[in-house]
């Protein structure tokens, strides 16, 4: 696969549609031709502190930020015609059709493709988990700063330009 954009949502809470961070990676013929990342203000703006912890995006960094609607007008112009794909697709694709359901948007059925079945399936036995750094680490993109949207996205990109 060498024409796909790579997407990581984080959430406020334990809702999926709660997105608060988007990153995305577009790779057009093997190479990264655009990187895009936003703060999303999710509706509510209700964040659990155990999300917090692990993500440290609160409510205040998304207190002015624009809601999912007017973020995916943006990201839909990169997507156009791209697969996605994402570590762990079933998270991912859905926090987006729970999005798209809470703000009453058609849902387009995106082509989704996941990077965490495929290294089980083609690294099994290799790795001793399958998490995203640890696949990342294999395929040679050092995850420095795990579940910030973008640098996940990233290390997604560097492992589905090595192993789909």
């Amino acid at each position: 696969m060498k024409d796909f954009a790579a997407i990581d949502f984080e959430t406020a809470n334990g809702y999926r549609s709660s997105i608060c961070s988007v990153g995305l990676v577009v790779v057009r013929d093997g190479k990264i031709v655009n990187k895009y990342y936003k703060l999303i203000h999710p509706v509510p703006n209700y964040y659990n502190p155990m999300n917090v912890r692990i993500h440290h995006i609160t409510p205040e960094d998304t207190e002015c930020a624009d809601t999912f609607p007017e973020v995916w007008a943006e990201v839909v112009q990169l997507i156009e015609g791209l697969p996605l794909v994402a570590h762990n697709s079933s998270f991912d694709e859905g926090c987006l059709k729970a999005a798209f359901a809470r703000f009453e948007m058609d849902y387009p059925n995106y082509e989704f493709h996941c990077t965490c079945r495929a290294s089980r399936r083609l690294l099994r036995g290799q790795l001793s988990n399958h998490r995203l750094p640890t696949v990342a680490k294999y395929c040679g993109y050092n995850l420095s700063d795990h579940h910030h949207a973008l640098a996940d996205a990233e290390a997604c990109a560097a492992i589905a330009l090595r192993l789909l």
